[in-house]
């Protein structure tokens, strides 16, 4: 089984297997958003409406999952809207440790300069200036770029690939807090350091916490495709969330979809293609991001059972 690439027009190009993700799926925004808090980062974009594109779904955490969630959450994770309604931006460089504090090395990214712990790791700290993620911090190793990654589930994409690029930052978005949990307990094993993870609505996010231009990445693997035509407004990767998506990137930044259903693909091809400020890339030019999956167990078995994987890869024009 072959993936099949939309490279550019009339042009199909194939891949390494990848398969379905269904078992991690919602794989997409997660909770509708709040009214409350502060508003839409930068100039206007036409957001999407505040239909949720996920299926509602709980699960306890078990015992060692709880262990690792209350230590390593409130350094490493934040609600994409807190329950006091008080939305601030993400500050990256605070949160993952790659801004300048005075010479001082940090042993907690969810710490403040002073040692207290804070409130909301991620958010910015009270309007100072920061320096883009690209740029020396005074003496700090720098960001290679900011990575978002929209429905990460229980983060197998998620940790593989950050562990191949960590010269990147990626936060992981997912609704469920039992994936996210995995993804916890997955980078307590391997001492990941450059990944942070929300729970909330991917859509609260691009929206409200990260500004324009500010992307090097934006992934959205395996989204609920919502297959009956009634539906089909649920779907994640519509125009508004793809123009959304395209201000937040930065030149050069890339949006990187993949998908197991064919008539989503032809959805998310067109809709990319019709942004104007996107690009159509092959994965084989220079990109700043990894385009390379891991392939999970849920990928096998749609392989075995003669499902295919469709990527779709643009980038950011200038200007």
């Amino acid at each position: 089984m072959g993936i099949n690439l939309f490279g550019g027009a009339g042009v199909s190009l194939s891949m390494g297997h990848h398969g379905p993700m269904h078992a991690q799926r919602h794989r997409g925004s997660a909770t509708p958003g709040d009214d409350g808090g502060s508003a839409t980062i930068g100039t206007a974009v036409h957001t999407p409406p505040r239909v949720t594109s996920f299926r509602s779904r709980r699960a306890a955490l078990n015992e060692a999952q709880q262990e690792v969630w209350d230590r390593l959450w409130p350094s490493l994770g934040r609600q994409a809207i807190p329950t006091d309604g008080d939305v601030r931006p993400l500050d990256a460089e605070t949160w993952f440790g790659r801004r300048d504090t005075g010479g001082q090395e940090r042993s907690d990214p969810g710490m403040d300069t002073g040692g207290q712990e804070r409130s909301d790791p991620g958010m910015d700290t009270g309007g100072q200036e920061r320096s883009d993620p690209g740029m020396d911090t005074g003496g700090q190793e720098r960001s290679g770029g900011l990575v978002l990654e929209i429905g990460c589930g229980t983060g197998t994409s998620t940790l593989a690939m950050a562990q191949s690029e960590p010269d990147l930052d990626v936060v992981a978005v997912e609704v469920y807090r039992r994936g996210l949990a995995q993804l916890l307990s997955a980078i307590d094993r391997e001492g990941v350091t450059n990944i942070r993870l929300v729970r909330g609505d991917g859509i609260d996010v691009l929206e409200r916490l990260v500004g324009p231009q500010s992307l090097t990445g934006v992934r959205v693997f395996f989204p609920d495709p919502w297959p009956k035509s009634r539906h089909h407004k649920r779907r994640l990767l519509q125009p508004a969330t793809v123009a959304l998506i395209a201000d937040r990137l930065r030149p050069g930044g890339v949006l990187h979809a993949a998908t197991d259903h064919a008539g989503y693909a032809e959805q998310i091809a067109d809709v990319g293609d019709g942004e104007p400020r996107l690009r159509r890339v092959h994965p084989d030019e220079s990109l700043p991001i990894s385009v390379h999956r891991p392939t999970t167990k849920y990928e096998t078995k749609a392989r075995d059972a003669g499902s295919s994987v469709t990527e779709l890869l643009w980038i950011r024009r200038n200007g």
